[in-house]
């Protein structure tokens, strides 16, 4: 069998296996690691090669209780090498969250390093490795969410195929190997036609369920890059939500890397 590529017919033997409840070989182990990392490796790349873009966000806060706090936002990206990405996130209303920003730079070998600017104090705060698990702005997205994550940031397992409504979907789990995470593990809907992540389901450290999201309204841009116009992110145990919705995006903007730099979080677009 190629190291490349595990066989249908060899997967679905393992997978058997797995629901039996027979613990798979060494072996096996690796080849099911080997064929969740090569649907990764494709999801990832089929998501870059945009070169930049910029969108309009709305966030909506939902407690449990199903009331809604409403907040716009602007997100700024910008791939600087294959093995590098930026991303900047403003908020433009209300009031009171109004000129916040979050800048991150991720890389393909490395860690990610993450900063808040607050104008109520005017000064930048960076984000530690500890502080990554955090909930960002009081939502249901911890700043780990927000950074785009490379492929090579986790460990992979491939877990079978199954429908999603009525999407057919690869199924694998990863396992972040990046510091201050707060998943110990997530498992993916990756559909098996455009490789777009369509669920994610989150573990905390103590393998307990914490959080299901969700993603919706795909859509093509720039010719071959798909982007979601909506996702839902639920706290399983205390049934609160947030809700993230993108709208008119534009592509190749002419972005550069000085409208990522620090300076540039104090500076209200």
């Amino acid at each position: 069998m190629s190291a490349q590529r595990l066989s249908g017919c060899a997967i679905g033997v393992v997978c058997g296996m797995l629901f039996v409840g027979v613990a798979p070989s060494p072996a096996q182990e690796a080849a099911l690691a080997q064929r969740g990392r090569e649907i990764a490796l494709e999801a990832d790349r089929r998501a870059r090669g945009f070169g930049d873009y910029q969108a309009q966000m709305e966030m909506i806060l939902i407690d449990r209780r199903g009331e809604e706090t409403r907040r716009e936002l602007e997100l700024f990206s910008l791939e600087v090498s294959p093995d590098e990405e930026r991303s900047l996130i403003y908020f433009h209303s209300p009031r009171d969250v109004r000129g916040t920003g979050l800048l991150t730079y991720s890389f393909r070998d490395g860690d990610e390093e993450q900063w808040l600017y607050l104008p109520a104090l005017r000064r930048t705060k960076r984000i530690a490795a500890s502080g990554r698990s955090s909930p960002f702005m009081g939502s249901e997205f911890a700043y780990e969410d927000l950074a785009p994550m490379y492929s090579s940031q986790y460990a992979y397992s491939y877990v079978g195929e199954e429908e999603l409504e009525g999407t057919r979907c690869f199924v694998i789990e990863r396992y972040p190997s990046y510091e201050g995470t707060g998943y110990r593990r997530q498992r993916l809907w990756i559909d098996t036609e455009e490789y777009r992540v369509l669920q994610v389901d989150s573990w905390d450290l103590r393998d307990r369920p914490l959080k299901t999201l969700t993603l919706s309204g795909y859509e093509r841009y720039a010719d071959s890059v798909w982007r979601p116009a909506e996702a839902h992110m639920i706290n399983n145990r205390t049934n609160e939500a947030t809700r993230l919705r993108w709208y008119d995006y534009r592509f190749q903007t002419g972005l550069t890397e000085s409208d990522f730099s620090r300076a540039a979080l104090g500076r209200v677009r």
